[in-house]
């Protein structure tokens, strides 16, 4: 097919230069065709890394609170006492600590599915994306937390654990 032939079949006229309505809308429908399949796994990546971040900073917590324990001989009553109180989980959330030496019973404690505390001396945790939690980690609500677990040996989602 010669030029001319080819423009004309395409709405151009001899001469013109500019782009046609057709040519724009497939250039539109390729690029918003490109966002539908970068989005979602941009959006993933975040909640990857708040996830990995929310991991890193409860491991962090962790290690303070047993680096309190040995120079005070207990544990800090609440993370104010190590200057934690304020810093905000990946989502703005504040992290959440219980320590069992100010608890009685087992209601507040973090628990498994066989319905046993998860730790010894105290419970670290993020709520999550969903700033929702309860105690037993089976719950829908909990699946997303991030917690310290088996006194530090396990800090990750309460989903995987």
């Amino acid at each position: 097919m010669r030029q001319i032939e080819r423009d004309r079949f395409f709405g151009k006229q001899p001469g013109s230069r500019g782009f046609t309505l057709v040519e724009l809308l497939i250039t539109i429908a390729v690029i918003l065709t490109i966002c539908a399949i970068a989005v979602p796994n941009l959006l993933a990546a975040l909640d990857q890394a708040r996830m990995a971040k929310a991991v890193s900073d409860i491991r962090a917590i962790g290690d303070e609170v047993q680096e309190y324990e040995l120079v005070n001989g207990q544990y800090p009553t609440t993370l104010a006492d190590i200057s934690r109180d304020t810093f905000p989980d990946p989502w703005g959330n504040p992290y959440q600590y219980l320590n069992f030496a100010g608890t009685k019973g087992k209601g507040a404690m973090r628990k498994d599915r066989f319905l046993v505390p998860i730790n010894t001396f105290f419970d670290l945790y993020s709520m999550g994306k969903d700033g929702q939690t309860v105690a037993p980690l089976t719950a829908k609500v909990s699946q997303d937390d991030v917690i310290w677990a088996n006194d530090g040996d396990y800090v990750g989602v309460a989903s995987q654990y």
